[in-house]
Order: C-alpha cells, then sequence, then structure tokens
C-alpha cells in the first residue's frame, strides 16, 4: 500500500506538502496540487485519517447533531447537511451526524464523541446539548440564536428571523390580509420564539388585535399529531363562524400541505378563498404543486457552508479575522398562493 513518503518522492516535495494537498490547512501551487494528486491517483494513495489524526492530534471530525423524529429529514435538513459535508471535506474533515431527538440527548456520551468541534441545529431554550459542549471546551457553531444563561461570545449562523417573519407579513398585509394565522415551528425552538415575537410585533404596528388561534406550535416529534399539524388547526379556522382566516403562514412544506388538504376539503381554493405562505420549503417543489407555493428562500446549503467555516475558524484552520456571528440573507419566492384579499 503506497504511504505518503511514496508521494512525496515521486512528487520531488515534502511529505508536509503533500499533506497539505489533502487537507488544505495551507495554499499550494496549482501546479503542485495537480501532480501531487496526480501521482496520488497512480499509486491509488488514499489519505489516513487515523494517521493524520496520530500526527495533528486531531480527530479530523466535526460533529454534527441535529433533532429529528420518526419521520425523514425534511428537504431543508438534506440541503444543509448537503452543504456541510461538501465545505468539511474541502478541509479534510469527515462529519459524524447525530439523529439523536433533542429531548432525548444522552449528554455523557455527546461529550464523549471523537470529535474535534460540532455544528447544532435547531437550538432550543436552555438546550442541553450548548450547555454540555460549552462546558467540556469543544468548539461548536449554532445554527440559530441560543438562549443559554451564563453563555458569552457562542459563534452562530443564521437567517435573521425577526426580518424574515417581517418581510412575510409586510408582503402579506400589503395584499390586504389582517386575519392571518401563523403555523409556527415547535415552541420551544429559538427560531419559534423570535418568528413569533416578530409576528405579534408587525401585526400590532398596524393596528391588528392578536386574537386566540392566530398562532399554533409544532407539537413535539413523538406525538400523533405530528405528521398532521396543520390541518386540524386550518380547518378548524376556515370554519370560524367568527371570522375565516385568509391568509396562512406555514412553517414548512409538510405543515403547508397539511393546511392545503384542509383547505380543499373544506371546499375553499388556493388563493381565491385563502393565501398560503410556506417559510422553509423545498425550493424544487413549490412549483410543481397547485397552485405553486409563495415561500421564502433561506438557503440551507449556504448556512451549511458558513457553519463550516466558521467552525474551522475557532479551530485555528481558516486564520484572519472572522465574524462570530453571520446572516445569510432570504428573499421571497413570489407564486401563485397568495392574491390580493377580495373586498
Amino acid at each position: 500500500m503506497a504511504k505518503i513518503d511514496d508521494v512525496a518522492r515521486l512528487a520531488g516535495v515534502s511529505k508536509g506538502t503533500v499533506s497539505n494537498v489533502f487537507s488544505q490547512k495551507r495554499p499550494t501551487s496549482k501546479r503542485v496540487t495537480e501532480k501531487v494528486l496526480q501521482i496520488s491517483k497512480e499509486l491509488n494513495y488514499v489519505p489516513n485519517h487515523i494517521a493524520r489524526s496520530l500526527v495533528t492530534k486531531k480527530t479530523m471530525a466535526i460533529g454534527l447533531t441535529i433533532p429529528h423524529g420518526k419521520f425523514f429529514f425534511s428537504v431543508f435538513h438534506n440541503q444543509f447537511i448537503n452543504g456541510v459535508i461538501l465545505e468539511a471535506s474541502n478541509y479534510g474533515y469527515r462529519v459524524l451526524l447525530d439523529m439523536i431527538a433533542a429531548e432525548e440527548v444522552k449528554t455523557p456520551s455527546l461529550a464523549s464523541y471523537p470529535i474535534d468541534g460540532a455544528i447544532v441545529l435547531g437550538p432550543t431554550e436552555e438546550d442541553d446539548r450548548i450547555n454540555l459542549l460549552y462546558q467540556h471546551d469543544i468548539p461548536f457553531v449554532t445554527i440559530g440564536k441560543i438562549i443559554n444563561k451564563g453563555l458569552q461570545g457562542v459563534s452562530t449562523v443564521n437567517n435573521d428571523n425577526k426580518q424574515v417573519m417581517r418581510d412575510i407579513c409586510d408582503y402579506l398585509l400589503g395584499l390586504g390580509h389582517r386575519n392571518i394565522m401563523f403555523l409556527n415551528a415547535g415552541e420551544q425552538m429559538t427560531v419559534s420564539i423570535e418568528r413569533s415575537e416578530e409576528f405579534v410585533r408587525v401585526l400590532q404596528e398596524h393596528g391588528v388585535t392578536i386574537q386566540p388561534g392566530m398562532i399554533h406550535y409544532k407539537p413535539g416529534i413523538h406525538s400523533d399529531k405530528y405528521i398532521k399539524y396543520g390541518y386540524d388547526e386550518t380547518l378548524h379556522n376556515v370554519k370560524n363562524p367568527m371570522g375565516r382566516v385568509t391568509a396562512i403562514i406555514a412553517d414548512d412544506d409538510r405543515t403547508a400541505f397539511s393546511a392545503l388538504n384542509a383547505i380543499n376539503d373544506a371546499g375553499l381554493r388556493v388563493p381565491e378563498d385563502i393565501s398560503l405562505f410556506v417559510i422553509c420549503g423545498d425550493q424544487s417543489m413549490m412549483h410543481q404543486v397547485r397552485p405553486s407555493l409563495t415561500g421564502m428562500d433561506l438557503q440551507p446549503s449556504e448556512l451549511g457552508v458558513q457553519s463550516v467555516r466558521l467552525l474551522m475558524h475557532k479551530l485555528g484552520i481558516l486564520e484572519g479575522s472572522y465574524e462570530n456571528n453571520r446572516i445569510v440573507p432570504s428573499k421571497i419566492i413570489e407564486r401563485n398562493s397568495c392574491s390580493s384579499i377580495k373586498n
């Protein structure tokens, strides 16, 4: 089996240069990189993560902890994970995917993972994962705002969730909607808290009184109601004799599809009777639904890329100044599920 010494000798470079070509910890010229890669291919040389770990005292792995339930990840999750894995590979890092449900995190095992750092998606209030990583001095980056007491200077990558909600509300209010229902994410998630607060703030600024039933929260991932979230809530509101909602904001595409089914079962239509807006949807599928769904592009893959880069900076692999809190922009993609309210 070929060794790094063999590649270095035939390429006429040092072992350190060969290592840099694969780890990309330091820049190498295009000519040297191509030569090293070509010889490595001819010799069937593959970098050994274990051997590299012994030399660098690093595991060359990062952890990615994502709360999930008994159902498949959404397309948002898949695109985010893809962004993390591809970007991590650019620095010679593997990704260990932790799919333990947030409320079942076994904190001792999390702290003992063979990782150099971690990326935490979907933080909740007083998130045990975050507290444990912090206590054990494991560098980490969160995707979303954290609300853990006593933690300072935590690195985050996020969308501007308050601006996201303000943009959505302004859009629907501009179409004349005032009776808007919000099918939010889980109540304990920090992203849900931010969006709820801004939803209330924007509507009150426009003189809209927040009524009971205007904001709902996704049930826990082990609840029997999880998979149907959005259907019962929508059906109840569209049949409300005190004033039917004219617009619905859905947290994700699964929730939006449940709401759409309820609207159809009630004998109503989107957008003629009710407008439907999706915050976190699969951009490749939103145009295939009838009607095509207006939504927000949160750029999940870019969230993954930026989280890896920020973590690499914390690990000392990316040098120079780097913002400790990075915001990935979002924008409304207008399609056919929202229209002006009928007078």
